[in-house]
């Protein structure tokens, strides 16, 4: 998990949300590492039932959806984890982020309490799923910063190992005095 940054990051909470914990966990493992603007448009697509979300762990006797193998258009999942997006944007918004470069940097899901439904019979159990999101912007330094930061390792490197260099040349000429000390004192015996 990222380290939330209050000043770098904005966050949404969905507590006890009534969607499927399993769809949650698929639905997370798409977006993640996405961008925010980006997963919001794939989730409408999935919610108009266009696009289908990859499964891949909870996947037994599952469909097979064009170009992506096992998969499913989980509606009710998609439209409320949409709507956390969109409290996570509107957040980092307040916050003065720029809401273009906004990448999704942490979603999970969390099984909630199991509430049981109502009714004279309690053996349904309601379906309560947790999500958190944080939203980061983008490094925009790209490529530059990059080829910059490479010739700056290097030139630390370089750095390094000369005062390694120093160091260790400092600590033999303190060995050859002590020796030298040591010769004396023995000559003199």
């Amino acid at each position: 998990m990222a380290a939330y940054n209050p000043e770098s990051m904005a966050r949404a909470h969905g507590r006890m949300l009534p969607i499927s914990f399993k769809q949650s966990i698929e639905i997370c493992n798409s977006i993640r590492n996405r961008n925010a603007n980006e997963a919001k448009k794939m989730l409408e697509q999935v919610a108009a039932m266009k696009k289908a979300i990859k499964f891949t762990r909870f996947n037994r006797d599952m469909g097979h959806k064009r170009k992506i193998g096992p998969g499913r258009y989980p509606v009710k999942a998609s439209s409320e984890i949409m709507a956390l997006i969109e409290s996570a944007i509107a957040n980092a918004q307040f916050k003065g982020l720029n809401t273009s470069e906004l990448v999704i940097c942490h979603v999970v899901a969390n099984k909630g309490s199991k509430t049981p439904r109502y009714g004279r019979q309690r053996s349904r159990i309601a379906k309560r799923t947790n999500i958190d999101i944080f939203v980061q912007e983008k490094k925009t330094a790209g490529k530059e910063s990059k080829a910059d930061s490479g010739k700056s390792a290097v030139k630390a490197t370089a750095d390094v190992k000369e005062t390694k260099a120093a160091a260790a040349g400092k600590k033999q000429e303190k060995a050859e005095a002590q020796h030298k000390e040591h010769m004396k004192s023995e000559e003199k015996k």
